[in-house]
Formats: structure tokens, C-alpha cells, sequence
């Protein structure tokens, strides 16, 4: 450790005390961690599911572990420094971070997170504590308690900090999967736009008494192995309603409201992975998809193999004045695997006449968990000549109408998922008259 100079320290933790340090040799600044325990074999050094796991993770939004050195049986980790953890950025704040930086912020550690679980480990302490930050780069930090997938249960009951704690854990889960990293990630999100924690219980039975007043009471179906099962029918007893989210996060958009609830569900099996959070149109709005003049538009979505696929030419639309504005907006509820019908409204409106057409089919009964995706032109509301051909794609949550193209911000068509059709769909413009309901 000759070659580091101590600077300060930056923190004490559970395992270690971490330290800003400078390198003699190359003048780098650099965190160091020395561990509490004492270390008298290598081996053990390079065992640790710290080590093991850092070594195995490289990833522009996972901390780097540069070097370890052990000496007179002590062990130090030498880190790439990090100017402060999220916890503190947030605390420092005098107003909340705009949508922008918080979308920028999950969009790395989801990014980081992809990594990890699809390398094999989860995190297990997600938490603004553990997630550093330089400017504008966030980067997922202290994997001590990180655990590869491919473990067996039993696993340990007491993993993150309380607040970020998924349901199944509280409840004793003997088992339990990545989507404990995923319910931290939700309840991260919440607390960036509000500066407070979206679940903050004083013990482990107020936490989920805290999660209820939210959410709700859970279905006790969906924790079939817990051990805690007094506390399980304790709180699936309990008389309260979920809340609207938007009225505990006002300054939170529709998309991100969506986002959050999708991540903070009771079920884990409901929650989205981490690739699948960064197709969501929260970190996609206000994005543009333009046809070149010489070409038709083709959009194919497919996953690969014999997917079903979402198909849009509109040729040679816009092109001359008389043309008519195309809106097109497909909606369908996520939640149900097997949903084989969904509503398409086609809306075609000349300038003059305001006409348009509507394609209906069977969607009854799903309207508040509906979602929309809009094709829209941009500058629909111009009468300039000639217009260049666009579209914008775009998404809104609110509950579906049978009229109408729905006002929402805009994100890539790649995000769209493929298997919400059951044979290719096309949609060609045209000139209409009247109203028609098919």
C-alpha cells in the first residue's frame, strides 16, 4: 500500500471503511476500501463474492475494481473513485431532479443491472447508498452481498436495506429471484422525484404495512413457500384500498407512474427484468421515426422465429395538399399472457372535412390497465406544401376511449413488444368519407 496516499475517508460500512486515496505512481484519485476482517490466505481474498463477482462484471455502469492488495493479513480493495452515492446527491438537493436527469440516471443503472443478471449474478442491496455518482454517471457499487442465479435456496432472509426490501423477502421467501433487484429499482425511481422514500418502515412488519397503504392488500396465492405466514394473512386481511400513485408522486409523468408500478408489484413474476424496463416508453419519449421521401415506410417488429409482426406503409401519404391526416393507435393490456384482441383506431381526417374511420374489436372490461401506442404525423396542424413524411410514435396510460387519438409523448417503435398480434396488420392511407365501425 506504499504507493497510495490516504486522504480522507469517505465512509464506514457493515464490512469495511472506504477512503479517498491518491496513487503516487500516476497521480490517480481512487477509493480504497479496507476490509475490517482479518485475511491470512490469497485464496480466501479472491473467493469473496465481492471479488468473484467484480472480477466477472465489467460494465460502464458497474464500479471497477482496479486492484487488490493484501498486506501484514490485511485486505484492501482499490476502486475507481466516485465523487458521492445517489443518497447524498439527494440529500444535497434543493429542488427535485428534473424527469430528464431521473430518466438518465435509471436508464444507466438499468443498463448495469442487464449486465449483472444476464452474467449471471443479482444484487441483492440495491439502494441509493450503493449507487455512485460523477456528473451525470451513475454506477451500481458494493456487490457484498451480490449472489450468482445458479445458487441453491435456502438464501438468506435478511439481504438490502428495509425500505428497498421486496415483499417476498419480508415475508421469509424460501427462495427468491433478479426481481428482488427490480422491486429496489421501482422504489428508487419513486424517491428520485419526491426526495423521500416511497416505503419508509420502522420494523419489517410496519414495511409491508407501509407497501399496503400503497399498493394494497396482496393476493396471498402468489407466496406459496413463505415461512411468515402469520404476517401474510395479517396483511392480505387488512381493509385498504391502492392508492393513485400520481397523487403521491404529482410531479411524476404517466409513463413513469406506469413504470413504477409494473417494478413495486406484489408478485415477482409480474415485475419486468431490467432489459425489459429499458424497451419501456419511460426512457423513450419524445422520440421521432421519419421515411425517406423515395422509399415506403415498412415498421416490421418481430422478436425473430415465427412472431407475429405490427406492419405500417402509408406510401406516398402527405405528399400532396389534399392529403389526409393518418392516426393510428394501437391498444391492449399488458397484463394478460394471452390476449388474442385488442382495439385499433385508424383515424384519416382531410383538412377540410375532419372525416375519419374506426376499427373496433372486442377490449371490454381492461380499460384501466390499457395502453396506447400512437402513430402520429408530426405537423398534422400545418397546410404547407409539399410535407416531409413522419411519424411519431408515442405512448399514454390512461384509461382507453373508443374515440380519438390520445395526447402523449413519444418513443421508438423498436420498444413496441411483437406478440400483441396474431398475423402481420397493414395499414395503407386512404381517402374516407365517414365514419365506420368494423
Amino acid at each position: 500500500m506504499e504507493k497510495y496516499r490516504i486522504l480522507k475517508e469517505l465512509g464506514d460500512g457493515t464490512c469495511g471503511n472506504v477512503y479517498k486515496a491518491l496513487n503516487m505512481e500516476t497521480y490517480e484519485i481512487v477509493a480504497v476500501k479496507k476490509m475490517k476482517r482479518k485475511f491470512y490466505f490469497w485464496e480466501e481474498c479472491i473467493n469473496l463474492r465481492e471479488v468473484k463477482s467484480l472480477r466477472k462484471l465489467n460494465h460502464p455502469n458497474i464500479i471497477k475494481l482496479k486492484e487488490i492488495v493484501m498486506e501484514n493479513n490485511e485486505l484492501f480493495f482499490i476502486f475507481e473513485y466516485m465523487e458521492c452515492n445517489l443518497y447524498q446527491s439527494m440529500k444535497e438537493r434543493q429542488r427535485p431532479f428534473s424527469e430528464e436527469e431521473i430518466r438518465g440516471f435509471m436508464l444507466q443503472v438499468l443498463q448495469g443491472l442487464a449486465h449483472m443478471h444476464k452474467n449471471g449474478y443479482f444484487h441483492r442491496d440495491l439502494k441509493p447508498e450503493n449507487l455512485l455518482v460523477t456528473n451525470d454517471i451513475i454506477k451500481i457499487a458494493d456487490l457484498g452481498l451480490a449472489r450468482e442465479l445458479s445458487s441453491m435456496p435456502p438464501f438468506t432472509d435478511y439481504v438490502s436495506t428495509r425500505w428497498y426490501r421486496a415483499p417476498e423477502i419480508l415475508l421469509q421467501s424460501s427462495s427468491y429471484t433478479p426481481a428482488i433487484d427490480m422491486w429496489a429499482v421501482g422504489a428508487i425511481l419513486a424517491e428520485l422525484f419526491t426526495l423521500c422514500p416511497i416505503f419508509p418502515g420502522e420494523s419489517e412488519t410496519d414495511q409491508l404495512y407501509k407497501i399496503c397503504g400503497i399498493l394494497g392488500p396482496p393476493d396471498w396465492t402468489i407466496f406459496p413457500e413463505v415461512r411468515s405466514a402469520s404476517r401474510l394473512v395479517d396483511i392480505s386481511n387488512l381493509n385498504v384500498s391502492p392508492v393513485n400513485l400520481s397523487d403521491v408522486i404529482p410531479n411524476a409523468s404517466l409513463e413513469a407512474i406506469d413504470l413504477i408500478k409494473q417494478l413495486c408489484s406484489w408478485d415477482p413474476l409480474r415485475r419486468p427484468t431490467a432489459e425489459q424496463c429499458l424497451q419501456h416508453p419511460f426512457f423513450h419519449v419524445g422520440k421521432w421515426i421519419l421515411k425517406p421521401l423515395e422509399d415506403p415506410l415498412q415498421l416490421k417488429l418481430s422478436n425473430g422465429g415465427p412472431k407475429p409482426n405490427l406492419e405500417l406503409n402509408l406510401w406516398d401519404f402527405w405528399r400532396q395538399k389534399d392529403d389526409y391526416f393518418l392516426g393510428l393507435t394501437l391498444a391492449i393490456n399488458p397484463s394478460p399472457p394471452s390476449l388474442d384482441l385488442f382495439p385499433v383506431e385508424m383515424t384519416s381526417r382531410s383538412r377540410g372535412t375532419g372525416t375519419d374511420m374506426l376499427f373496433c374489436s372486442d377490449f371490454q372490461g381492461h380499460s384501466q390497465q390499457s395502453v396506447f401506442w400512437s402513430l402520429l404525423p408530426p405537423d398534422h396542424h400545418q397546410t404547407s406544401v409539399p410535407m416531409e413524411s413522419s411519424l411519431m410514435s408515442s405512448f399514454s396510460s390512461i384509461p382507453h376511449t373508443t374515440a380519438g387519438v390520445p395526447q402523449s409523448r413519444g418513443f421508438p417503435l423498436a420498444s413496441l413488444q411483437s406478440n400483441i398480434l396474431d398475423h402481420p396488420f397493414l395499414a395503407m392511407s386512404s381517402s374516407f368519407q365517414q365514419r365506420h365501425c368494423v
